[in-house]
């Protein structure tokens, strides 16, 4: 338990101030935005009903959706401008989070803001215009000081909604508070999820009750409440701002991660044997697959820990299955060619995609192989984790044995374990190092066909650090280094629901048993 807290007591500084900046920015960009738009709507029903519409329109939209459609579309704009200029620029992390929250900001500042100034007392307009005042005049000395109070609550709303909604930034590469939740799901630390939620609430009552100050120093024609509450407002971004500063000037490596402990674990190894010589490293964890070596790719991160089977499928779009020791070949050679990303070599072990069931069901039933699987799975339902169904792995299976299940359900890949033992599903796509396939007694179905190509673990190096002899010198006594048995033990310190270890915890014990001191 002190353990657990006092690691993410050590991250909070991070991620606090990246969810600060990044809440901030984006609140700062949707009033900028929705102020022209509210000017423009006030006057006339042809501008106003489509802006309303457009921004309702948005919130219809998933968070998380959003947030991941806007990666392929800087992508794309990103590399134009590198065809067109010279220079590119970052396609993920903080500019999808930005523009994605951002648009989630305009709607309750325009719609509250619109609201106000169309239900002002035409009394008070009629007097404006009496006295002779212009209408840029009555704009800016009547309408917008008038409606300013509502105007105000309506930011609140929107500033409760940005910070909330950035913690699912996380995925895309933007560090946040989101960080404690996403990990603390994965490895079943409440601790960090608790954690997580609550720097998330305190933060959004601490901007909420800041915002009410300065509405309560409008309304009330009070200048020195409302700008007490825009200066501490401005203090803490300020504040959050010299956190990454002080780490900008100290940046040493930064290390990449999936969302899943076996990731957690790799990384905080690769990380500690960087730092044992003399380097600072900053981890950026739970991206997703492809977002993982895009920023890879792009030099985001220096260095990560991937498999085979992914890399072969979801970046070269590979289908045929030439055997272990070619696809690694070639994956050498085409990753260098076409992203000059570097592979350095195989850890030693596999985390392949398989088919496990309850022991008992799978005897009962009379399952040994997926071909078997295939007979019974109009009857069955399947659980995977969040990805896998999309996959071009699941499509080769289906393809290859033919399997059509009553049902499929996506989870997390800890509740995906859960779900099969409580029975709410009767077989996963579970890992082959996951210690939970021996824990929970689980049968892995044998694969005759080999739909599902090898997954054997690997170290890439981005490109600008394809010759960096500090990476070189930390990681390369890795390769070939951890056998599945001594990831699969480490992989369960981190799962085991008793006697539960950190990820770090679990990276200290595989250095010591895979003797990497």
């Amino acid at each position: 338990m002190n353990e657990r807290l006092s690691s993410a007591l050590r991250v909070l500084p991070d991620y606090l101030s990246q969810h600060v900046l990044l809440s901030a920015a984006s609140l700062a960009l949707g009033l900028l935005v929705s102020v022209p738009l509210l000017i423009a709507a006030r006057r006339s029903a042809r501008v106003r009903w489509p802006v309303l519409a457009v921004a309702s329109l948005i919130q219809t939209v998933p968070s998380i959706a959003l947030l991941a459609l806007f990666y392929p579309l800087l992508l794309g704009l990103s590399s134009l401008c590198k065809r067109l200029f010279g220079v590119g620029f970052p396609a993920l992390g903080f500019l999808p989070s930005l523009l994605a929250l951002t648009l989630y900001s305009i709607l309750p500042i325009l719609r509250n803001g619109i609201t106000a100034i169309l239900n002002l007392d035409p009394a008070i307009l009629q007097a404006a215009s009496g006295v002779g005042m212009t209408d840029r005049q009555r704009l800016l000395r009547v309408e917008l000081p008038l409606a300013a109070p509502m105007l105000m609550a309506g930011l609140r709303t929107s500033a409760v909604w940005v910070i909330g909604t950035a913690t699912l930034a996380t995925p895309v590469g933007q560090t946040s508070l989101g960080n404690y939740i996403f990990t603390g799901l994965q490895v079943e630390d409440w601790v960090w999820v608790l954690f997580g939620c609550g720097a998330a609430v305190a933060l959004a009552l601490l901007t909420d009750q800041l915002l009410a100050l300065i509405e309560l120093g409008l309304g009330r024609r009070r200048p020195r409440l409302a700008w007490t509450g825009l200066g501490l407002l401005l203090l803490g971004v300020a504040a959050a701002g010299v956190v990454p500063l002080r780490a900008g000037r100290h940046a040493g490596y930064v290390v990449g991660a999936k969302d899943f402990s076996e990731q957690y674990i790799l990384a905080s190894l690769i990380s500690s044997r960087i730092r044992a010589q003399g380097y600072s490293v900053r981890e950026r964890t739970d991206l997703g697959s492809v977002f993982a070596f895009r920023a890879l790719a792009a030099n985001e991160i220096d260095t990560y820990v991937d498999y085979t089977g992914t890399l072969w499928t979801n970046i070269l779009h590979r289908t045929d299955m030439p055997g272990r020791r070619r696809m690694l070949q070639d994956l050498r050679v085409q990753l260098r060619r076409r992203y000059g990303v570097v592979l350095l070599g195989p850890l030693g072990f596999e985390n392949a995609y398989v088919l496990a069931m309850r022991r008992g069901e799978a005897a009962r039933l009379g399952i040994r192989t997926i071909e078997d699987l295939a007979r019974a799975a109009p009857r069955l339902t399947i659980g995977g984790d969040l990805e896998f169904f999309a996959r071009p792995e699941w499509r080769m299976l289906e393809e290859r044995y033919g399997l059509h299940f009553r049902a499929e359900r996506a989870y997390e890949p800890t509740f995906m374990y859960k779900a099969l033992m409580s029975r709410e599903v009767d077989v996963i796509t579970a890992f082959s190092s996951d210690g939970r396939i021996a824990a929970d007694h689980l049968v892995v179905l044998k694969d005759p066909l080999h739909a599902i190509p090898p997954y054997d673990a690997v170290v890439l190096l981005a490109p600008k650090r394809a010759s960096d002899p500090v990476l070189r010198r930390a990681l390369e006594p890795l390769i070939g280094a951890i056998p599945l048995k001594l990831m699969r033990h480490a992989n369960y310190m981190v799962e085991r629901p008793a006697d539960q270890r950190t990820p770090a915890q679990a990276a200290r014990w595989l250095a010591r048993a895979a003797h990497l001191h």
